[in-house]
């Protein structure tokens, strides 16, 4: 029987990356062990190293099948609210170098999909204190972000909240090194600085609705 093309191509891989594959699993053993999370679903799989401190981990629920790439920062405030901040529900990946921090709420619903070097952040650096140094202070009481199922935040894309609630609608796209400071409607493609909205998914006309020539593209119905 002749090979695969999976088989084909573990054959030629780098024999190196077995090292790093080997280092991921024994990190998240460990990371699943060890660390009090509020909850832990199984075949967690984060990448070393991750910006993940054992103290804040009370703070924070994983469902499963949950990835974290390299140099990701999942931080909570010190002055955080609640008891749980961070929420990542199942089958979500949190790409490498990005940042998700709290102070109040962020949930991830199911599928999410966030690539490298993502910021959400549901509070802001207060600055208003003119004899101050910023970094004295501390974050503006902020918001809570909510990214609903099966939704796609492109590289370098930044979600902040600074005050009241920040949703997400399902099956979103966010484009990459877009700033989104508000809401936005289910199935949005979302563009620019400040985020716009660029097309939509119309339920009534079942069509996708914008673009530059804002023309409307029927859905394929097979």
């Amino acid at each position: 029987m002749p090979d695969s093309d999976s088989q084909r191509r573990a054959r030629f891989e780098d024999p190196l990356t077995f090292f790093s594959r080997a280092i991921t699993k024994l990190y998240s053993i460990w990371l699943s062990a060890t660390y009090p999370f509020a909850s832990l679903g199984r075949k967690l799989s984060v990448q070393y190293p991750c910006q993940l401190n054992k103290r804040i981990a009370h703070r924070i629920k994983i469902g499963n099948s949950v990835i974290i790439r390299k140099d990701a920062w999942l931080n909570i405030l010190p002055e955080a609210s609640g008891t749980v901040n961070i929420v990542v529900e199942d089958d979500c990946l949190i790409g490498a170098r990005s940042v998700v921090s709290a102070k109040n709420s962020i949930h991830l619903e199911k599928d999410v999909i966030i690539a490298t070097s993502v910021l959400i952040m549901d509070h802001n650096h207060a600055y208003e204190d003119i004899h101050r140094p910023i970094r004295e202070q501390g974050a503006t009481s902020g918001g809570t972000i909510r990214i609903e199922q099966g939704c796609w935040i492109g590289h370098g894309a930044s979600i902040v909240c600074n005050q009241g609630e920040l949703v997400i609608g399902r099956n979103s796209i966010i484009a990459a090194n877009t700033l989104v400071t508000k809401s936005f409607r289910p199935y949005s493609v979302i563009v620019g600085n400040p985020g716009r909205l660029g097309r939509h998914f119309d339920p009534v006309k079942g069509a996708w609705v914008g673009g530059v020539s804002r023309a409307v593209v029927p859905v394929p119905t097979r």
